[in-house]
């Protein structure tokens, strides 16, 4: 009984390190970027050394893993909420890839999602959050297909161009000077690409 409660006290004690060093990590990656951020003062912060944030996460790209991770899961759930009141699915399905890019906006998205992650994690297609996105879109354009909404294209390959298409746009916003005159021009051209996979075009 004492040793269940023990690792039960060592697998609590590990989580709660965890949820420490991630927010400290987001607040630090968001506000000065992956690479200027310290490790040390990011541990220190929250009262831990840099085993914690090696047993949790591996290293510091597994830290930003886990952070990114954690903000475009909140990005896709915020997009889906967007378009959860659309009149249609296909409404819904476009106001959730418009909210998507939309969050480009927003200075902790940007650096740590749109700039850092794809500098330094690689391929989004591979991330676990855009998978899990993914998913979902799949699910969405499998019903508009089989209700005659959308062409009869291949699931995967419309589901892939559409959420590409999302996360380009947001990408392209975030990289710009001139984020808000280019934020229109990217939803614009979003929903005149989604619409040529309609079946009646309007």
């Amino acid at each position: 009984m004492e040793v269940a409660l023990a690792a039960k006290r060592r697998a609590e004690t590990t989580e709660e390190n965890r949820l420490k060093l991630l927010g400290a990590a987001r607040k630090a990656f968001g506000a000065a970027g992956f690479a200027a951020a310290s490790m040390d003062d990011l541990t220190a912060q929250v009262g831990l050394t840099r085993g914690a944030l090696y047993h949790g996460f591996g290293d510091k790209k597994g830290l930003l893993a886990a952070v990114v991770a954690q903000v475009d899961g909140e990005m896709a759930a915020r997009a889906h909420q967007a378009g959860a009141t659309a009149a249609t699915p296909w409404d819904r399905l476009l106001a959730e890839g418009v909210a998507y890019i939309e969050l480009a906006l927003e200075p902790e998205v940007r650096r740590i999602v749109l700039l850092d992650g794809p500098a330094f994690l690689g391929d989004p297609s591979t991330w676990p959050s855009q998978n899990a996105c993914l998913s979902m879109t799949k699910q969405a354009v499998g019903d508009l297909i089989a209700d005659g909404v959308m062409k009869p294209v291949d699931i995967e390959a419309a589901a892939r161009l559409l959420s590409g298409t999302a996360f380009n746009a947001a990408l392209w916003v975030a990289a710009s000077d001139e984020p808000h005159s280019v934020l229109p021009k990217a939803i614009e051209a979003f929903r005149l690409l989604a619409e040529g996979l309609l079946a009646n075009r309007p």
